[in-house]
């Protein structure tokens, strides 16, 4: 199947097309851009170079993708990219920045909804059924788990880590990583409990979620050192209260703590 290009798009003979992609009017696909089979581009998409995107993703008016780092030290020489998997829905004038590091990619996996005017800064990770609401703001080297939830005009901190099925509530200030299953909300930011809807919707069952209670009691509700928590926790035998030990070894910045 041919691609469907409107004759105002400006598409670089050095770009990439697989087939079946639909690019609309003012479309600009730049130089090195490498694009697979059946994407659809709405008006005013700008693909910088150095984009890579896998099939069926959707992306809205005005988004651009690959756009240099905001970073003062960034060589604009510096062979960088932008990797986008599968099924993702970039929305309106979301922008997403390539990598500040040589040959490394700000990365997105598969089937993640970014909604209108969100911002993925350089050398940010997102794994797989992220949702990202609108108006919030990732800072540089954030690594984002399969299904969180970010709600909209939340502001995340360079270098913060955010846990699978965490839910992030509106306009919080996030300067730690959150712990996976959490839900954090505040400026500054608090756990305020499990993300139950969540785990519920992600076919996690009663057990599992009674297992993550007792988890959450130990992580917050002890006066025990954290090392002996962590030992507690593993010893619950469950694999989610081993992703919370092995989250919480790997933290750098610290996490963010509940309202007690």
């Amino acid at each position: 199947m041919s691609n469907q290009i409107h004759p105002t798009a400006l598409v670089s003979d050095r770009a990439q097309l697989g087939s079946g992609n639909v690019i609309g009017p003012y479309v600009v696909i730049e130089d090195d851009v490498v694009i697979s089979d059946n994407n659809i581009f709405s008006s005013g998409v700008v693909l910088k170079s150095g984009t890579c995107l896998g099939s069926e993703n959707k992306v809205h008016e005005h988004a651009v993708i690959g756009g240099l780092p905001q970073d003062l030290g960034f060589d604009a020489a510096t062979a960088s990219f932008v990797k986008i998997g599968d099924k993702n829905t970039i929305r309106e004038f979301v922008t997403i920045h390539r990598a500040s590091q040589e040959n490394q990619a700000t990365s997105l996996g598969n089937e993640n909804y970014l909604m209108t005017q969100v911002h993925l800064g350089h050398d940010c990770q997102l794994e797989n059924n992220v949702i990202i609401a609108p108006s919030t703001g990732l800072g540089g080297f954030v690594t984002v788990e399969d299904k969180a939830f970010i709600s909209g005009g939340v502001m995340v901190h360079q270098f913060v880590h955010i846990g699978s099925l965490a839910m992030l509530g509106g306009n919080a200030k996030i300067t730690q990583d959150v712990l996976p299953y959490m839900m954090v909300d505040g400026n500054p930011a608090r756990v305020s409990g499990l993300n139950k809807v969540g785990l519920r919707r992600a076919g996690f069952k009663v057990e599992d979620i009674k297992t993550l209670k007792n988890a959450y009691q130990l992580i917050f509700n002890s006066d025990s050192k954290l090392e002996q928590r962590l030992t507690q926790l593993e010893q619950l035998g469950h694999h989610s209260a081993q992703h919370l030990v092995s989250f919480i070894q790997a933290s750098k910045r610290g996490f963010h703590r509940d309202k007690a």
